[in-house]
Order: structure tokens, then sequence, then C-alpha cells
């Protein structure tokens, strides 16, 4: 049986952030991933991760401003010095943290955007993946890709699990890998198992979601019980991050894992 991380951008948000760490040590995650803890500070997220023992096993660089609808840097042409910025900013979090894999995001192109102008940010992107790379193996450090469909993030620079693996053929290194969503893969293209057996080597991380409504992986069209069969009959011994929107809170919606697992989560002691 594959073994889950909880993504803590997506779960327990029914508490501030720094307090999902114990929530999800108490539903019996032993590790958790996250998109961005930049504000705060590297010690009061390490403290979480210690007091409940948790190993964090990716965290993304820096998007951009998000809020402006920025979706990661790297393929940016004129913010190459925000880029290598971020990516320091990225490595000292998972130096403290001994995460040994950051996503990188690869942005998304302007409305008006044609092909010269696509071919001109890819440039960009396979310089600053380079970078990336170069910087993350002094600390034994993957950086990872995805590919993200465009429904739910227009304009994205990846969309398909073929463009991500040929962006990562032609940088041909050994701390690039792809990190494969099912979610985003099933909308964009579906096939998913067929996808695992062919790329799993390049695969360093695999995230699951409910599809279409990105909410828990057993509610919707993909059988994930057998996507999990696959991922140990390939004897994949990475993480699969549960990346997903609970659809009545966390808690309730995580009935899945338990009969999964055979098992329920220890009764919290009282306080």
């Amino acid at each position: 049986m594959p073994r889950f991380s909880a993504n803590l951008s997506f779960l327990f948000g029914e508490v501030p952030f720094l307090e999902r760490f114990g929530e999800a040590a108490h539903a019996g995650f032993r590790a958790v991933e996250f998109a961005f803890a930049y504000e705060y500070r590297i010690q009061e997220v390490v403290e979480q991760q210690r007091e409940h023992r948790l190993d964090v096993v990716l965290i993304n660089a820096p998007p951009g401003d998000w809020e402006a609808g920025e979706r990661g840097l790297a393929s940016a042409p004129g913010r190459e010095h925000e880029f290598v910025a971020g990516v320091a900013n990225a490595l000292q979090y998972a130096k403290a943290l001994g995460c040994p894999r950051i996503h990188v995001m690869a942005g998304v192109l302007p409305e008006d955007a044609d092909e010269a102008e696509r071919e001109r940010r890819m440039r960009t992107y396979v310089r600053n993946l380079r970078y990336a790379c170069s910087e993350a193996a002094a600390q034994r450090v993957t950086i990872l890709i995805e590919a993200v469909n465009p429904r739910d993030m227009p304009g994205y620079l990846l969309t398909t699990q073929a463009q991500a693996h040929a962006v990562r053929s032609e940088i041909d290194v050994s701390n690039l890998k792809v990190q494969m969503d099912c979610y985003h893969a099933q909308i964009v293209e579906g096939d998913l198992t067929e996808k695992l057996r062919r790329y799993l080597p390049h695969i360093g991380h695999v995230q699951i979601a409910g599809v279409p409504g990105r909410h828990e992986p057993d509610v919707g069209e993909v059988n994930y019980g057998y996507v999990f069969k696959v991922l140990d009959e390939l004897k994949y011994d990475g993480w699969v991050g549960c990346e997903y929107r609970p659809a009545q809170g966390t808690a309730a919606g995580l009935t899945w894992l338990y009969r999964l697992l055979d098992r329920r989560p220890a009764a919290k002691a009282p306080s």
C-alpha cells in the first residue's frame, strides 16, 4: 500500500496553518506536504514538525504574487533575480525541515501569447530549472515540475505529462523529476495507470484527488483503489500526497483512508 502524506494547504483548513501539523498527526499521517509557508518563520514550522514527529516530504518554491494571479516565476523573462531569490528561500526551508523535494511552478502564459512568446518563455523555464537543479543538488534535493489542467489554472505552461517529461528529458539531470497529480492528469488526458507504467522511474511524487470536484479520492470517476494497486505492482516507494478539498470537513472525509488501511485514528488525550 502506498504511503500517504497530508497536504496541509488543502487538508485541516478548519484550524490555522501551524495547528494543522498536530491535526495531521492525530489523524494518523506520518508525513505532510504543503505549498507555501513563507509567511511563517522557519523555526515556527520546524517546531510543529518536530513536536508531532512528522516528515515534510514536499514544499513549493515561492510562486510570485499569488493574489495577482502569478503561478510561478520559472518561465517569466526578466524576473530571473526574483526566481533565484525564491529558490534560495525554498532551499533554506527545505534544509531546516529535512525536506527532499521542492516543486517549482512554471507560471502562466499571457493571454495574448503567440507561439514565439511561448518558445521564449520555455527557454527561460529551461534555463531557470537548470539553475534550480544545480543549487538543489548540493542539498540532495529533487526539483519537481508538474503539468496542471487548464480548467483550474488557465494558461499554465505545462498541461500534459508528455510536456513535463519532455522538459525533464531536455534538462537531463538526476534531481529533476515530474510530480504527477492524478487529478490534473485525469482532467487533461486520463489513461492514468498507463502513464504511471511509462513514466514511473522519472516520477518524484504522486498526488491524488477525486475528479471532477477535487474532493475525497473515493468520490468521482477515478478508481483509486486500482491506481494504488498498480503503484504497488510497480514498487513505487515514494509518497502519495492527499491534495484535495474536503467536501464536508477533513476528519469526516478521511473515512476513505481508514477503510483502505483498515484502521481508525487514535483517540485524543483529554485536555
